[in-house]
């Protein structure tokens, strides 16, 4: 039991919040804690309540009842998230990153904590409803952004990988054709990596014409999961046919001029939803 002041009370409240976003936590697991009344903690979680919304943190909800108690929902305002979108593409806009086939270089953005940090809120907010039990991404780069947006979502990350590993055990294999090269290449999960039925977000860094996530989709079937919801950093717009209709982005490739190396770089349909 901790005995302290309640402003101290506060702080230690909300950094358990933020810890444990998406967690039911019981108002007696507070209440014992500190050694207060129950009518003080809700109170006090009147109090982090404002100060989220406020702020732009998130919510809190509570649950009535002798099983309820409070849940952190990690959330970025409209404004703030457009603002944030911005500013990444004008940094995305610079000619230097461009590379062969159209793609961008992104790994000093996916690499950066803060950055990564805030992306994965985004996602987080979009699916804040989808009752996400796993994020799972196709190696490599899109795990940076899948771990971010299962921190939000207070779940374990699964890892597609292109081959198999010895240390992964038993896996499930599939084909499935690049939809921008349309050539046919191998995807692979350890059987002990997801359970079945499991509800899944699918986190990528980049799309063009959809065959990843497509491939990624046609995969989680052999485990009977539930795709809840599909989430890009970066998509094209110079795509002839969609692989992937229920999906959202948070940026979106208006045109590429080679030659004149200038990139266009639009808010993707997260903002246009």
């Amino acid at each position: 039991m901790k005995k302290m002041r309640r402003s101290a009370r506060l702080v230690d409240m909300t950094q358990y919040l933020l810890a444990h976003p998406h967690r039911l936590i019981p108002l007696t697991l507070f209440s014992e804690q500190y050694g207060a009344a129950k009518s003080s903690i809700s109170e006090d979680l009147s109090i982090i309540k404002e100060a989220f919304e406020s702020e732009g943190i998130g919510v809190l909800r509570t649950v009535a009842g002798a099983a309820g108690g409070v849940r952190y929902i990690p959330q970025t305002g409209k404004e703030q998230a457009v603002l944030f979108m911005k500013e990444l593409a004008a940094q995305l806009e610079n000619p230097e990153r461009l590379l062969p086939g159209g793609y961008l270089y992104m790994s000093d953005i996916l690499g950066h904590p803060s950055t990564l940090g805030k992306i994965g809120k985004l996602f987080a907010t979009a699916f804040a409803d989808k009752e996400v039990e796993v994020v799972m991404t196709v190696e490599t780069k899109g795990i940076p952004l899948a771990y971010a947006t299962a921190g939000y979502l207070n779940v374990p990350v699964v890892i597609v990988r292109r081959d198999n590993k010895v240390t992964e055990g038993s896996v499930v294999s599939i084909n499935y054709v690049s939809g921008s090269s349309k050539r046919i290449q191998t995807m692979s999960l350890a059987r002990r990596a997801l359970a079945e039925e499991s509800r899944v977000l699918i986190v990528d860094d980049f799309m063009k014409a959809g065959g990843t996530i497509r491939g990624m989709i046609d995969l989680l079937q052999e485990f009977k999961a539930t795709v809840v919801g599909c989430g890009v950093f970066v998509e094209t717009s110079d795509v002839t046919e969609r692989l992937v209709d229920d999906y959202i982005s948070l940026a979106k490739i208006r045109d590429v001029d080679v030659k004149g190396k200038q990139i266009g770089i639009d808010l993707g349909s997260y903002f246009t939803s």
